[in-house]
């Protein structure tokens, strides 16, 4: 028995998962969980670079993360980063900076191991699958889909459209003006038009991780706060079109007295825009909410391996 840390270092959110991870069984076992927003991809889709406040923001989490690692007993901790880190033109500086100050090393991910990881650990612990289904992961800077099997994966891609990215290129105010909001769904649209033909097969076992996806199940489910309940939970198209119509006419307060927390808000009209237009055009009615998602493959990926 192993008990790991996984750290998913993403473009607008840090997730730390604590799980036990039992070789004779081949099972993981949560312990803990955790997530702080802390916008590492501010300004790097314009700038190509991550900034120092974003840096900063990363090490006082980790360190925080450090404490919850020693307090839980985990003996072993892997880091990986996504978008953010994949784009940034100062990452190695970044990676080095975060050894140094926490001693946490930060594996950069390609989009396609973001993808497969994405796949393996949302569905983990699921006891009944389509024969064909898809993972659907809105991140900050980028957008995993992936498609498959419990036999293994049969298509994968990551797309350059994220919450903070779609955001940060083609909104400057909330709400946005009427012909941001169109100009940034049509490039959307285009984005994922593109994959179509590649993805169509799993529209109908669909399953959706990662903070947009699990703030939008919390809202319909018409909770305060995130709940392990949403594990599982059906949001509907219906609900994701009253949804993105509601944030696109609303200001940041009311978005956040709507129930999404500070954090998210600036960014929630954008990822939801993107599960959005997924939904239409690959004519999805539900998607299935995870909880789980990167960390989860990480840890699985660790279990497997070892």
């Amino acid at each position: 028995m192993t008990r790991l840390a996984a750290l998913d270092i993403g473009t607008n959110a840090a997730l730390l998962l604590i799980a036990d991870l039992d070789r004779r069984t081949n099972t993981l076992t949560t312990v803990f969980n955790a997530q702080e927003i802390i916008r590492l991809g501010k300004g790097v889709d314009a700038a190509g670079n991550i900034n120092a406040d974003a840096v900063s923001r990363l090490i006082d989490c980790l360190k925080r993360y450090k404490v919850l690692i020693a307090q839980h007993g985990a003996t072993d901790t892997i880091a990986v980063g996504t978008s953010a880190l994949r784009d940034a033109t100062n990452r190695d500086e970044v990676i080095q900076a975060v050894a140094q100050a926490t001693g946490i090393h930060i594996a950069t991910l390609s989009g396609a191991e973001e993808a497969e990881l994405t796949f393996l650990g949302a569905v983990a612990g699921w006891q009944r699958l389509p024969e064909c289904f898809m993972v659907i992961d809105i991140g900050g800077g980028s957008t995993e889909l992936v498609m498959g099997s419990m036999d293994g994966i049969a298509s994968r891609t990551s797309l350059d459209i994220g919450a903070v990215r779609i955001s940060e290129r083609f909104f400057t105010s909330a709400p946005p003006a009427a012909y941001e909001l169109e100009a940034a769904t049509q490039f959307i649209t285009d984005t994922l038009a593109g994959e179509l033909a590649a993805f169509i097969e799993g529209r109908d076992g669909v399953f959706g991780v990662a903070g947009t996806i699990v703030t939008l199940g919390q809202l319909a489910k018409g909770l305060k706060q995130f709940s392990s309940e949403l594990h599982g939970f059906a949001l509907h198209y219906r609900e994701v079109h009253h949804l993105v119509q509601d944030f696109a006419r609303s200001s940041l307060r009311d978005i956040i007295e709507l129930g999404v927390e500070a954090g998210r808000a600036d960014v929630i009209l954008a990822g939801t825009l993107i599960l959005h237009q997924f939904m239409r055009l690959f004519a999805v009615k539900t998607v299935t909410v995870s909880t789980q998602g990167l960390r989860y493959g990480v840890a699985l990926r660790a279990l497997r391996t070892a």
